[in-house]
């Protein structure tokens, strides 16, 4: 590829090494390069929060990131944070409290959640809407998923999430 550069991440613990085009998004890459498809595109200027992944411990938008910005860190995405048969107390608590419909906003809210719960274990209602404030969901209505932040918490979930 002509222009690009080498960016090393290591992401849900693998270390990787990839070559993009300065101008390529997080996002992209992990999408695109990677094949974690958990995160989603969904606005491409921030608004809606389904590209949410933790950068170093951080809750970041990963569509507002260039790759080559996050050269060198630690990358933890949906897949990294549980998946099938090991699910995380965040991805269990939005199936039991149905905190999801179509799905397309909950890997970006499930993130933005464990970043919380890693903060703050026991958040109050108010904390986790604030929290999930830059992320949109157009079915839920929010209740269910505050519910099962909520929830969540009370399970013990606030542990640190592995980079």
């Amino acid at each position: 590829m002509s222009g690009s550069v080498t960016v090393h991440l290591t992401v849900n613990g693998v270390e990787h090494e990839l070559e993009v085009e300065p101008r390529r998004l997080l996002v992209h890459a992990l999408r695109d390069d990677l094949g974690l498809t958990g995160t989603h595109v969904g606005c491409d200027t921030s608004n809606c929060g389904a590209c949410t992944v933790h950068l170093n411990g951080d809750a970041v938008k990963s569509c507002t990131i260039l790759a080559v910005q996050a050269e060198g860190s630690a990358v933890t995405t949906i897949e990294g944070l549980g998946g099938e048969g090991n699910l995380h107390p965040l991805q269990e608590a939005f199936w039991n409290d149905h905190g999801l419909q179509c799905g397309y906003c909950t890997p970006g809210m499930i993130m933005a959640s464990a970043a919380l719960l890693a903060e703050n274990a026991h958040p109050s209602e108010a904390e986790v809407r604030h929290a999930l404030d830059g992320n949109l969901c157009r079915c839920t209505g929010y209740h269910n998923i505050v519910k099962a932040v909520l929830s969540a918490a009370e399970a013990g979930a606030g542990a640190p999430v592995a980079s």
